[in-house]
């Protein structure tokens, strides 16, 4: 069995039969109510890594206020060796007990669950994907399609705008990652600065292109996706005090 046969049989799979079964569920079978229904239990069931990933980023944050005096020599003295510059700074993150890489792991944790709900609307409600489903889900009998006129199987340039101005206003929201006290000189930082700026017109203009060009059913996810990351990052710097958490 490859890779790609056990992510199906782990994730996309049930997650398939989880929007067809509350398709099934609903008096009108509207598909639409389905993936706002899902999208917003799978955002809700990947919130607590996220909560964790926000609380590391705050107590890094706080951490890194503490050395920044020495983290400013280490630029001063090694601004000509860039090799020995990277190796006092990971000197002092280990004795501060600064592990920048730490917070990654539960965004690793929510990206292939994202990459399936992705793919499970991709594939859609049809007679050629009803052999995902379990045998105690039922095929549906009717399946509507539409969402306030649109046609979900269909791409939509209304919802793809929607989702791309979604993105823009995350991407403010979230804001850049504060940079590395010491390091406000540093080429590569001011570099890196100017990419992050750039990311925030580069990502929603990139959802625009891609949602309006795949069904409007990916739109409408996307939307409410996003959305939800708008509440969430929000809620995030208000009660966690968290600036420039990923826009996830």
């Amino acid at each position: 069995m490859s890779i790609g046969d056990i992510f199906s049989q782990i994730l996309i799979r049930p997650l398939f039969n989880i929007v067809v079964g509350i398709t099934n569920l609903m008096p009108s079978h509207e598909v639409a109510i389905s993936i706002i229904i899902v999208t917003i239990l799978v955002r809700l069931l990947l919130l607590p890594p996220a909560i964790h990933q926000a609380r590391h980023m705050q107590r890094n944050q706080e951490k890194m206020k503490q050395v920044k005096e020495k983290l400013a020599t280490i630029q001063e003295q090694h601004k000509h060796d860039q090799a020995k510059k990277a190796e006092e700074t990971m000197r002092i993150y280990r004795e501060a007990g600064i592990n920048p890489a730490s917070g990654c792991l539960p965004l690793l944790i929510q990206l292939p669950i994202l990459l399936a709900l992705y793919r499970v609307f991709l594939l859609g409600i049809s007679p050629e994907t009803y052999h995902l489903l379990y045998t105690f889900v039922s095929q549906p009998e009717t399946a509507r399609l539409t969402f306030l006129g649109l046609q979900l199987t269909e791409p939509s340039l209304l919802l793809a705008a929607i989702a791309g101005a979604a993105q823009f206003i995350l991407m403010r929201l979230a804001g850049a990652p504060a940079p590395a006290p010491g390091a406000q000189d540093d080429q590569s930082a001011q570099m890196m600065a100017a990419m992050q700026k750039n990311m925030r017109y580069i990502f929603p203009a990139m959802t625009v292109l891609i949602a309006a060009r795949l069904p409007a059913a990916l739109g409408l996810y996307w939307v409410v996706s996003t959305l939800f990351g708008i509440a969430q990052q929000y809620l995030f710097k208000k009660y966690l005090n968290v600036s420039g958490f990923p826009a996830a």
